[in-house]
């Protein structure tokens, strides 16, 4: 059985690449532009693993994550927080959550790959 890996990125051209990407890796990729749907996905069939852009709307990423960890069927759901912005690294050094990683974009096929193995093997 092919893993998932649930995507939430507004970027198109982005989505496109990891798209081939995640898919290189042999992974399924569902691809999903904001979080409410990437939400109510994780709900019906929970992902391996979420690849989380960090400009979202309508919801933020931090309020995604919060409501991911509230919900019993989703807490061991592994996050990794996807973005280019510095202000990021700073959020992720006060996060305690063993299931939440970060990338920095842009991200390599290596990095990408270790990335995701940090959490699936």
């Amino acid at each position: 059985m092919v893993r998932k890996i649930l995507l939430v990125e507004d970027d198109e051209p982005i989505l496109d690449v990891m798209d081939l990407l995640i898919l290189k890796l042999g992974y399924e990729p569902v691809l999903l532009s904001n979080g409410v749907d990437a939400l109510g996905y994780a709900r019906r069939e929970p992902p391996a693993l979420i690849l989380l852009d960090i400009v979202m709307t309508p919801i933020s990423r931090w309020e995604f994550l919060e409501k991911l960890r509230a919900e019993p069927d989703l807490q061991k759901i592994p996050v990794t927080i996807f973005s280019a912005s510095p202000s990021v690294e700073e959020k992720m050094a006060t996060i305690r959550d063993p299931l939440v990683g970060y990338l920095h974009k842009p991200v390599s096929l290596s990095e990408l790959k270790a990335g995701i193995e940090r959490y699936i093997r």
